[in-house]
């Protein structure tokens, strides 16, 4: 027999197979994207739709598509343009909602939804927005936790989600986490393990688990190369030195089902790339790197 299926009952989505970085900043700021295979590979520029803009974020929501949103013109903005299911991005959708803000996190929970937060404010801010399976932005929620920039989120569990590090202003890398539930609540601040940095980049691995990594801290040489692995119960690891250009102002995004990819970034800006296993492993910089090197972009997973 076939299984009875409750109405309105919810699946969680599977892993996505492709990705895209989008965005980001050279000497001026840009809308191009880049979309990323099942097998890995970065293709070329496709010409940009919106706005261009720096400091964004990057969520996928419905299961199979995604949304990047906010960021700077060199004005906060709270502009969104959804990413459809065979990464197509849209204009900017009409209606915006949410504190406009930039160098914010973002990722997705519950299995079909997504959920912005934190970024610069002023002062810095907690706030979260919700993002529904129809790729629909809710308003501000009150802050939950320390009021922060330049963090990172991904998911974990299947269905939960974690922000991590980032700055709480004056100079003052974090290595604080706040877990989110399935239901997209988030929770107060958690000591955080691993070393305390910003402008690092975040992605899911292995179906359940996800890894923060990259990101700059506040004395020279600034730019560090470790990464910490979350586990598919919500508990980061300690530092993993990484192989690879240490960077920050990167991004990263899930791909092939249960892989993943950090790309992009400071010094430079560069455009180069790691891989990371369905292990959680972070192999060496790819040979061949494409698309237009920049920082402060933001990415996710689609299809």
């Amino acid at each position: 027999m076939f299984p009875i299926i409750p109405a309105n009952s919810a699946t969680a989505a599977g892993p996505n197979d492709e990705g895209i970085f989008g965005y980001g900043k050279t000497g001026s700021y840009l809308s191009m994207t880049n979309l990323v295979s099942n097998a890995g590979v970065v293709a070329s520029d496709v010409a940009g739709v919106g706005t261009a803009r720096t400091g964004l974020a990057a969520t996928q929501y419905g299961g199979d598509k995604g949304i990047f949103g906010f960021g700077s013109t060199g004005s906060d903005v709270s502009i969104t343009n959804l990413v459809s299911n065979a990464g197509v991005v849209a204009s900017d959708q009409a209606a915006t909602t949410g504190t406009a803000r930039y160098s914010l996190a973002a990722c997705s929970y519950g299995g079909d939804k997504g959920i912005f937060g934190f970024g610069y404010g002023t002062p810095d801010t907690g706030v979260t927005n919700l993002v529904s399976n129809a790729g629909v932005v809710a308003s501000d929620v009150a802050a939950v936790g320390t009021g922060r920039h330049q963090s990172a989120a991904c998911e974990y569990g299947g269905d939960k989600a974690i922000f991590g590090f980032g700055d709480t202003g004056s100079d003052t890398p974090c290595d604080i986490t706040n877990l989110v539930s399935n239901a997209g609540v988030v929770a107060s601040d958690v000591t955080g393990v691993g070393t305390a940095r910003r402008e690092l980049a975040a992605c899911g691995y292995g179906e359940d688990k996800g890894i923060f990594g990259y990101g700059e801290v506040s004395a020279s040489p600034y730019y560090v190369g470790m990464s910490n692995l979350v586990s598919n119960t919500g508990v980061v690891a300690s530092d993993v030195s990484v192989v690879g250009t240490k960077r920050s102002g990167l991004a990263a995004c899930e791909y092939g089902g249960g892989k993943g990819i950090f790309g992009f970034g400071n010094p430079g800006p560069t455009n180069v790339t790691n891989l990371v296993s369905d292990t959680g492993v972070i192999a060496s910089d790819q040979a061949a790197t494409t698309g237009t090197a920049r920082r402060f972009l933001a990415a996710c997973s689609f299809n």
